[in-house]
């Protein structure tokens, strides 16, 4: 009786996937708004970044996004503008999400310090899979929040998940600043800030071990 009904449940759930995957892939295609925003310049647009102070834009940027198929129309394009639009010498940035110019969509750019010539890559639906234990402190800024920086206790190491552009499922480990941006960028994901961050880190307490053991790298970091 047991295994009958262990088969009837396996059938449901399958059953119930093969349902939903519709709407699964159809949730992770830009909708309507998304689109004119996206198509509203050509690739080499820079792209509006959201400000706290602004109400209607903080709300966008306190909404949790959703994953994003490598597929969906108008993806390049969206990449392609927030590139041009982290890259621009007035913004300046390390590090950009979708969410900062109004598509609250799991895509990010980040600078990668831990490799040569420290190029920007795009990741989408990234995700924190592990993090260390040993923590980092380090002043942090925003694209979003100008004029305003303050340190922040990331981990040192994470491990994150992600598809690339072409559609490839990968993870790898990374380490030290670019760490940090990872962290910083897979937060506005989530509609979380830095100043969050230091806010609920306010009444944390955090053993500083440098005394206590002799941490080293085998190979120096750019940015630790």
């Amino acid at each position: 009786m047991k295994l009958i009904t262990t088969s009837i449940i396996r059938k449901l759930n399958t059953l119930i996937f093969l349902f939903m995957l519709p709407f699964i892939v159809f949730a992770q295609k830009f909708d309507k708004s998304e689109k004119e925003l996206i198509q509203s310049g050509s690739p080499r647009a820079k792209m509006n970044v959201l400000q706290v102070d602004v109400e209607a834009e903080l709300k966008i940027l306190r909404t949790p996004s959703k994953d994003i198929s490598y597929k969906a129309k108008d993806l390049e394009l969206l990449v392609d503008r927030m590139y041009v639009t982290v890259t621009d010498l007035t913004e300046g940035g390390v590090g950009i999400a979708a969410p900062q110019v109004g598509i609250n969509r799991n895509i990010i750019w980040v600078q990668r310090f831990d490799k040569k010539d420290e190029p920007f890559e795009v990741y989408l639906n990234p995700k924190i899979v592990w993090e260390s234990k040993l923590i980092r402190k380090g002043m942090e800024g925003c694209l979003s929040i100008p004029d305003t920086r303050g340190d922040v206790y990331r981990n040192y190491t994470i491990e994150i998940e992600y598809i690339t552009i072409r559609g490839e499922k990968r993870s790898e480990k990374v380490e030290g600043f670019t760490a940090v941006i990872f962290q910083h960028e897979i937060d506005h994901l989530n509609g979380i800030l830095f100043t969050d961050r230091i806010l609920e880190q306010e009444n944390q307490e955090f053993l500083c071990i440098n005394s206590e053991v002799e941490l080293c790298l085998k190979k120096r970091l750019y940015r630790q």
